[in-house]
């Protein structure tokens, strides 16, 4: 029996990155994203200039993305776009712009939860991943959210526990705002603990349940260090950044491992996975590996390019709904605060 050509075109614009993703069965063959750099001198993202910039984007970013892929657009069997979590503004313009093609095009319309899709992007098929069994923990960790999920099947999953305030990624960047460092930070972060004591300084852990995170308390405290230490040598910051950065990665990563532990106890589930923008991190992609080596488990973490927002895990999402044949209608709206079900 002759395999199923399926062609997908996957569309994300939850946040500041247009991204669009050719997917045939499985594999990925183009996925292009055009970042926003307007924001790095407001110090963050600016959704009315979010927004703009997606309508400015959009367009070659899908005929990108069609043109590496080398297919035309009368070949695609659906179109798979971020319904929800995100800016309102942003997801507009990716909801607007996919019913339109596919109503021109005449093919099915799947809407996609940006979550879900950072935890399936596992199943893409590609030689530098491995993909989960099921079930398994994800921890979802980005600049918008922290979440731990049991993974049953491809959607069957279950919240256990997530950020009562702040996401992780949030607290990386305002915390890299505090020590000077441009937007974003989190990655700077990362960069100069490599070459710093993460032991130099101590940064509380929040106490909150086994399974919450919350992190409004961190980036008060590395305000209030900061602040007491500059005051009584102004050079403090720029003489010990190394030092700063990488005890402040120390406790974040050593937090969110904490509550993976209580996770793997709970559920008796030692099948690990990461995604989100954070998942980037080397502390955090370092902690898992070690706790293959101490502590049995199998984790699993996806190629850099399928960590931060991006069309591939839209796509592959996409996919796996065309294949149940689980279609959206074309009254079907962006959700900005989108649960995942």
């Amino acid at each position: 029996m002759k395999t199923q050509d399926i062609y997908i075109l996957g569309i994300e614009s939850s946040c500041d990155d247009t991204a669009a993703a050719v997917m045939h069965n499985g594999r990925v063959l183009s996925n292009v994203v055009a970042n926003q750099k307007i924001h790095e001198e407001y110090g963050g993202v600016v959704p009315e200039l979010a927004s703009r910039a997606h309508q400015q984007n959009i367009v070659p970013v899908v005929h990108q993305a069609l043109r590496k892929a080398n297919i035309d657009k009368k070949q695609l069997s659906a179109i798979a776009f971020t319904q929800g979590p995100g800016l309102m503004g942003s997801l507009l313009v990716g909801t607007s712009f996919s019913k339109s093609l596919a109503m021109g095009l005449g093919i099915p319309l799947i809407s996609v939860n940006h979550m879900q899709a950072h935890i399936l992007a596992h199943f893409i098929k590609d030689e530098a991943q491995t993909t989960p069994s099921f079930p398994f923990i994800a921890l979802t960790i980005s600049g918008g959210h922290t979440q731990i999920v049991k993974v049953d099947d491809y959607f069957r999953m279950e919240i256990l526990g997530e950020t009562i305030d702040d996401a992780v990624g949030e607290a990386f960047d305002k915390s890299a705002k505090i020590l000077g460092l441009p937007y974003p930070g989190g990655p700077l972060i990362d960069k100069y603990a490599q070459h710093g004591d993460p032991t130099a300084f101590s940064f509380p852990k929040p106490k909150v349940g086994d399974l919450e995170f919350s992190f409004s308390g961190l980036k008060t405290a590395v305000l209030y260090f900061v602040e007491r230490e500059t005051a009584k040598d102004p050079h403090f910051i720029e003489e010990n950044l190394h030092n700063i950065c990488a005890s402040l990665q120390f406790t974040i990563v050593d937090y969110l491992m904490d509550k993976l532990k209580n996770a793997v106890v709970k559920t008796g589930i030692n099948r690990i996975a990461i995604g989100g923008g954070v998942s980037a991190n080397s502390g955090i992609r370092k902690a898992l590996k070690n706790a293959e080596k101490e502590l049995g488990w199998t984790t699993y973490i996806p190629k850099f390019e399928y960590c931060t927002d991006n069309a591939a895990m839209i796509a592959i999402v996409g996919e796996l709904k065309y294949l149940n044949g689980d279609f959206s209608k074309q009254n079907v709206v962006a959700t900005a605060r989108m649960k995942l079900s």
